[in-house]
């Protein structure tokens, strides 16, 4: 897991062949983007542009990928998310290969990062994640979720 401001972005470029491509775009796009999937590099990088509201951590679910990581970027508003080494973690829901996407049982100990705006994180297959995680109060957020495949 990476997370940054999107300004220092430049420093992880050679983390994978397509984070140079990636960063440029989340750089180069409008606050005012639209909701949905803009395409980047077809399958191999895409962006997904998100509205919605956060919800309590203990609502959330632990997800994992495997053919895509995740570099999730607030646009505008905070939310934390929850992360833990997925390795040993029980399944709730198993992986589904077509959607890349699969749920896990919080462990007791795990950690979080807090996503302002400008800010991003980066999570890796072996990095469950729990996105969309309140920071407080539920609250609005514009997020983009770049997938990069792995």
């Amino acid at each position: 897991m990476i997370s940054a401001p999107l300004i220092h972005s430049d420093r992880y470029h050679s983390s994978h062949p397509l984070f140079a491509a990636a960063f440029r775009h989340l750089r180069a796009l409008s606050s005012g983007a639209a909701d949905g999937r803009q395409e980047i590099e077809g399958d191999r990088l895409f962006a997904l542009v998100q509205s919605y509201s956060t919800s309590p951590a203990a609502e959330r679910k632990l997800e994992h990928h495997r053919t895509y990581a995740d570099i999730q970027f607030m646009l505008a508003g905070e939310e934390v998310i929850e992360f833990a080494p997925l390795g040993g973690l029980p399944v709730i829901a198993a992986y589904d290969e077509a959607k890349d996407f699969g749920l896990v049982r919080d462990p007791e100990r795990r950690s979080a990062v807090l996503l302002r705006a400008g800010d991003f994180a980066v999570f890796f297959p072996e990095d469950a994640h729990k996105p969309g995680c309140a920071a407080g109060s539920p609250g609005p957020v514009r997020k983009v979720v770049v997938k990069v495949r792995v």
